[in-house]
């Protein structure tokens, strides 16, 4: 409850033996407050104690989205980025010219077949058109290796931002590739200084071998060198977006309060958040679409202070898909339907990618493939998206299986499985069906993502620096599986 809203309530417990009338009209301005705040969390405040000519106040209003994930139909029926686009324009007044700024805090493509199977296009057609004004690099940009990223960044209206990435030879920041540390934006009068900021732990969280040779330093440092290599008599704000997570991004803010940073966006960890940590609003919605997260600003041009600020979640509901991003969407869903659309099979439910049942399946069709392997080990994050109930095609296992791995097979003992059982993120085994024995070697198969030491797995190449690499898919297994069942509505597969 906000210290207003809390005020009026405790008067109003006082004065419960007061006249009715008074006790009504009480009442009914407590009632006002509360349903003023309808959003998931919202406030605002002034934060000048001078008097401001109305003439010299500017307004502007940041809509922030993050974690995006190719999900621009949505995960569920009408609450994708059409409808994001729609809510804005109803809810918020957004209009492409007004006093707006669209920013993203990166991971943009990896996820449904629509996105991943096109390496991102159609997620940047539909950004474009959205309209958004600039980007964080999230990790998963690096996912289809650095000449795509290229691609899709100049495909793109919008500026990609990241101070703290460099290349290792000669810790240059990757301009080359049309990454920016900052950028300027001029809206309403205002000039707006943006400085993208992408996760340290990147290595970890994409295939490491397409950012083997860049640097990802830290947050604090290179964000001090950005700023003050702006001119900051030229600029009215200065605005952070991280892909980051809140845990890091917070400490941060704190850190720098001496910058004057007026707004902080996050992302990788779809936190929905809106809160003012000093004079820093922090942003970051629940990805995909969900939701947004909202800062709104007034400014006096002439006295160079900000008048007032505020901030609120919303969640995404009840917007009128706008038509152009719907035509966009239908498009590229005919495309993945004219690609990805052989039937695979019938499921009865709908599974999440976190079920047991479809991580066994997973690890389990890759022995299938390779009867002479001991054990599979997969990641269960490489599981991105749920199957659904229903019919299963081709484009439903690309988005539960996002990612550009193959199958590598190494040589292990029993002891070095246990270790990098222990040391891996969220592991998943199949094949372990007896307690192993520490000095025998098994053959054991594994994603090249693992392989190259994604997600903590450093010590598999380290134990076996010869893997096979068997050019197979790690998809691939899981669709023969599934075409091997023969299913459909009278035979619905039943998972093992």
């Amino acid at each position: 409850m906000h210290n207003r809203t809390a005020h009026l309530f405790h008067v109003f417990c006082a004065v419960v033996d007061s006249k009715p009338m008074f006790r009504f009209l009480l009442f009914v301005v407590l009632l006002t407050e509360l349903s003023a705040c309808r959003s998931v969390g919202s406030y605002a405040a002034d934060v000048s104690d001078s008097v401001s000519d109305d003439s010299n106040i500017r307004e502007l209003t940041v809509l922030y989205t993050n974690d995006e994930h190719g999900w621009m139909q949505g995960r569920e029926p009408g609450k994708g980025a059409a409808n994001l686009l729609g809510l804005w324009q109803e809810k918020e007044g957004y209009y492409e010219d007004g006093p707006f700024l669209l920013l993203s805090g990166g991971d943009h493509w990896t996820g449904p077949a629509i996105s991943t199977w096109f390496e991102g296009e159609g997620m940047v057609e539909v950004m474009n058109a959205m309209h958004y004004d600039a980007t964080a690099i999230g990790n998963h940009e690096f996912d289809f290796g650095l000449d795509n990223l290229q691609q899709r960044i100049n495909q793109a209206d919008f500026p990609y931002l990241a101070a703290n990435i460099f290349r290792n030879d000669t810790q240059e920041t990757l301009s080359d590739l049309g990454i920016l540390a900052s950028t300027i934006v001029e809206t309403n009068g205002l000039r707006i200084a943006i400085i993208g900021l992408s996760t340290i732990y990147t290595p970890q969280t994409t295939n490491p071998v397409n950012v083997a040779n860049l640097t990802f330093a830290d947050y604090e440092p290179v964000l001090r060198k950005t700023v003050s290599s702006l001119d900051a008599s030229s600029v009215d704000m200065i605005f952070v977006i991280a892909h980051v997570c809140m845990a890091s991004l917070e400490p941060l803010a704190n850190a720098v309060a001496d910058l004057n940073i007026s707004l902080m966006g996050g992302g990788h960890c779809n936190e929905l958040v809106a809160r003012q940590i000093g004079d820093t609003i922090m942003l970051e919605s629940s990805g995909h679409y969900r939701s947004y997260a909202r800062a709104n600003f007034r400014y006096d041009i002439e006295s160079n202070e900000m008048v007032s600020m505020g901030y609120a979640a919303v969640i995404n509901t009840d917007g009128s898909a706008n038509a152009t991003i719907e035509q966009i969407i239908s498009r590229w869903h005919k495309a993945t339907e004219a690609e990805l659309s052989s039937e695979l099979g019938f499921l009865p439910i709908e599974i999440q990618p976190d079920d047991d049942r479809l991580q066994s399946l997973v690890v389990s069709s890759w022995l299938d493939i390779d009867r002479s392997a001991d054990i599979a080990i997969n990641n269960r994050l490489a599981l991105r998206a749920p199957l659904p109930e229903g019919i299963i095609t081709l484009a439903d296992v690309v988005g539960l299986l996002p990612f550009e791995n193959t199958i590598i097979a190494v040589q292990l003992t029993g002891a070095e499985i246990l270790q990098i059982i222990k040391e891996g993120q969220r592991p998943f085994v199949a094949g372990m069906n007896q307690p192993l024995d520490e000095e025998s070697t098994y053959k054991v198969l594994v994603n090249s993502f693992m392989y190259a030491g994604g997600a903590e797995y450093t010590s598999i190449a380290e134990f076996d620096d010869a893997g096979y690499d068997t050019e197979i898919h790690y998809r691939q297994p899981l669709v023969e599986w599934f075409q091997a069942q023969h299913s459909s509505i009278d035979n619905p597969l039943v998972f093992p």
